[in-house]
């Protein structure tokens, strides 16, 4: 039976045991969010034996040669000790700038990076609070032209992080973990194209950097932008969306409630079957979003998707 070793703890597990469910049954509290290999939050390093690694392409080269791996993608066959990931020590110091309520549920966070970040619309990384509690968000800042990075924190349900990011006041200390692109991005070759941008809820947050990307980059096609949420409240930003749709006459903007959402997507037409589609929210509303366009005609590959789960840390 291989034996597992943090620090100066060490205990044996089960031949094949997942590396991130036997640190967190040992207490170890690794964060997760996917338990997929996008969000990054599970990163611990080697230092003494190898891993079974189901996704060794997740992490840059330069990375694993340090050791990194990420938790939910081995399995321990072997003899192993490991580094958790230290937000004081491995993570980008970094302070909060700002906090405003966008809605009831909707927090927004400007954090500034001790160092520049070098990032695209779309991707997503790691936030550790004061606390050293962690959870993956996307970025809805643009990148190049906002010096602080923008997050949209849903508070609808209590969780650990979300709970204490409520009460941070301006001046916190704030860590940054892994960067990590998720499979929403905007490609410059689409420029002709028709883009419909489908969200729900916080999965607005990136679509709203995509978006302003792709104006920045003068994109001609049509920008078709739909967000669903349980109320009235939850278009947290249909005055920005609503700016933009003014200023731009090739963007659309539908706003769309929860409960008309299923009659919103039978009726779903594709403008063209050009259109390239980006769509964010929660596996079940993305998988459903999926679906219809397929129905649609949409070709897969013109469908890129990011999924977050209905997890609090």
């Amino acid at each position: 039976m291989p034996e597992l070793t943090v620090g100066s703890r060490q205990w044996p597990v089960a031949p094949q045991s997942n590396l991130l469910d036997a640190l967190n049954v040992a207490g170890l509290k690794v964060p997760f969010s996917c338990r997929a290999g996008s969000c990054h939050a599970c990163l611990v390093r080697c230092v003494a034996g190898q891993p079974s690694d189901a996704l060794p392409e997740a992490l840059p080269a330069d990375k694993r040669a340090e050791g990194w791996r990420l938790a939910c993608q081995c399995r321990v066959v072997e003899d192993l000790a490991v580094e958790v990931f230290d937000p004081l020590r491995d993570g980008l110091p970094a302070k909060l700038v700002a906090t405003e309520w966008l809605a009831p549920s909707v927090l927004r966070l400007r954090v500034l990076p001790a160092r520049p970040l070098r990032y695209r619309a779309g991707q997503h990384l790691v936030l550790w609070s004061p606390s050293g509690v962690a959870r993956p968000y996307s970025l809805a800042s643009l990148p190049g032209d906002d010096v602080e990075l923008e997050f949209h924190i849903d508070c609808r349900r209590p969780g650990a992080f979300v709970d204490e990011v409520q009460q941070l006041k301006p001046g916190a200390d704030l860590r940054l973990g892994e960067l990590r692109g998720g499979a929403l991005h905007y490609d410059p070759v689409w420029q002709a194209r028709p883009l419909l941008l489908l969200a729900s809820g916080t999965g607005l947050a990136p679509l709203w950097g995509l978006l302003r990307e792709a104006l920045r980059e003068g994109h001609e096609g049509s920008i078709r932008v739909v967000h669903i949420a349980q109320d009235a409240a939850g278009h947290y930003l249909a005055q920005p969306l609503q700016a933009l749709m003014e200023a731009h006459p090739q963007v659309s903007v539908e706003l769309v409630l929860s409960a008309e959402s299923a009659d919103f997507l039978a009726q779903l037409r594709l403008a063209s079957r050009q259109t390239i589609a980006l769509l964010c929210g929660y596996p079940s509303t993305v998988e459903q979003f999926a679906k219809r366009l397929f129905l649609a005609g949409l070709p897969r590959g013109q469908l890129f998707a990011d999924a977050f789960l209905d997890r609090q840390l």
